[in-house]
C-alpha cells in the first residue's frame, strides 16, 4: 500500500496519525497501577490460583495414588 502513495501521501497519513494520538486522554503510570492492585485484590478471594481448587469441584483430580521412588 505505502508503495502506491507518494512521500506526500504517507506524511499527511503519519501527520494524521500522530493528531490522533496527541488527542488521546492519558493518565499517570501511578494511578494505573493503583486502579491495577485494587482491581487485582478485589478479585483475589474468588482467584482459584490463590486460593485453589476445591478437590471435589477439580475434573482433573486423578482417582489414583501419586508415583513413588523408592
Amino acid at each position: 500500500m505505502a508503495r502506491d502513495m507518494s512521500d506526500k501521501e504517507i506524511l499527511k497519513m503519519e501527520l494524521d496519525q500522530l493528531k490522533k494520538e496527541v488527542a488521546t486522554p492519558r493518565t499517570p503510570v501511578g494511578a494505573n497501577c493503583t486502579d491495577t492492585i485494587n482491581f487485582v485484590e478485589g478479585l483475589l478471594p474468588n482467584d482459584p490460583l490463590i486460593k485453589g481448587v476445591p478437590d471435589d469441584k477439580n475434573p482433573y483430580k486423578a482417582d489414583k495414588g501419586g508415583c513413588i521412588i523408592t
